[in-house]
């Protein structure tokens, strides 16, 4: 993927994940059953979360990360869909074509 198309998603997920404003966010069921505090914990770290690598980030998109809080695991992640959310997004770099979907999990959910 050219760099300028990976950098433009990213800036696109970074404002999203920061604001939860743009897209969808979803959380699965065992994080539905949490404790509200630790719902708004997980919550608040997935908007915070900073710790990409090119382990986690291979294509530097900011789409995905794992964190703990409260002695339990965590993923995120940010998939691209189009507008009528039926299928995957032809241009995850052009919102106008684009929904996306933040998922917040538990890691044993995955």
């Amino acid at each position: 993927m050219p760099e300028s198309l990976a950098s433009k998603i990213r800036s696109l997920n970074d404002a999203f994940r920061l604001t939860f404003v743009g897209g969808r966010v979803m959380v699965t069921d065992g994080v539905t059953a949490l404790p509200d505090a630790i719902k708004a914990r997980a919550l608040s770290t997935v908007r915070a979360f900073a710790e990409f690598n090119h382990e986690n980030d291979p294509h530097g998109e900011h789409d995905f990360g794992s964190f703990e809080v409260a002695g339990q695991k965590f993923f995120w992640k940010i998939d691209y869909y189009d507008k009528s959310l039926d299928g995957g997004s032809e241009d995850p770099a052009d919102p106008a074509v684009t929904t996306r979907v933040l998922t917040i999990m538990l890691a044993s959910e995955y």
